[in-house]
């Protein structure tokens, strides 16, 4: 089986493979990223059986190559500067400012002086595609945006620029980078369950076509109740096996 995709869903993924290549020795799992649009269009193509996607698959992918999606887990997109870094909360307005590059200098917004680096994802990541629709109101992005290629690449960007600020899943903040509340709401995975967060999304698992064999054991154990104990356990929050589309 193998499986390719966005990124905020490979530690759920390779934990869910682990577990079931331990009790099935016979059984071979890979886990790739790319981003959402890579693994909608290798499952589109045949090259994987399962193609993650942090973003609903559009109308013209889905009948370009019949893919069927099963939402897995909820989870936000959160706003993380380096642990140095003192400011812990700004308005909506201000992060629209930051990353369309009219606020260029930290001092700006109460920081210390010092040049604001920003970064991004690439057109491909359903990590960009959420934020620069629910953060950003689809407005402009700087030019002099860096641009990095996944979650992990986006952590340690942060990590290592002191006057870096970013978004990455709030799956993987931990005590490397610190993630900032936007107009006093806390990137939590319960803020966003209940709505009070807004910049959410499903991750998603599609298939072409319905799937059978191996590809639907897997998703019926991802869906199951070990399945969302491995969902919490990497900071996401379990969806329902009904809720599939």
């Amino acid at each position: 089986l193998d499986i390719a995709g966005g990124t905020a869903h490979i530690p759920v993924m390779k934990e869910a493979a682990k577990r079931i290549m331990t009790a099935n020795p016979k059984v071979r799992i890979t886990v790739a990223g790319g981003g959402s649009g890579v693994g909608i269009q290798k499952a589109g193509e045949g090259l994987v059986q399962i193609g993650n996607a942090g973003r609903p698959v559009s109308d013209d992918e889905k009948a370009k190559f019949g893919l069927v999606s099963f939402p897995f887990a909820v989870d936000g997109v959160a706003v993380v500067v380096h642990p140095d870094n003192e400011t812990r909360d700004l308005t909506a307005q201000q992060i629209s400012d930051l990353f369309a590059g009219r606020i260029a200098d930290w001092s700006e917004i109460g920081g210390e002086p010092g040049a604001i680096n920003l970064y991004g994802r690439d057109e491909a990541s359903g990590t960009r595609s959420v934020f620069w629709k629910k953060a950003l109101g689809k407005g402009e992005v700087a030019r002099s945006t860096n641009i990095v290629t996944s979650n992990g690449a986006m952590k340690t960007a942060i990590m290592n620029d002191p006057r870096g600020i970013g978004y990455l899943s709030i799956g993987h903040v931990d005590e490397k980078v610190a993630a900032v509340a936007i107009d006093g709401v806390a990137p939590s995975q319960e803020n966003a369950q209940s709505g009070a967060y807004k910049v959410t999304r499903l991750l998603f698992m599609n298939t072409k076509g319905q799937p059978d064999g191996l590809t639907r054991a897997f998703i019926d154990y991802i869906l199951s109740t070990d399945g969302a104990s491995i969902i919490r356990d990497c900071g996401y929050l379990p969806r329902g096996s009904a809720e599939r589309s």
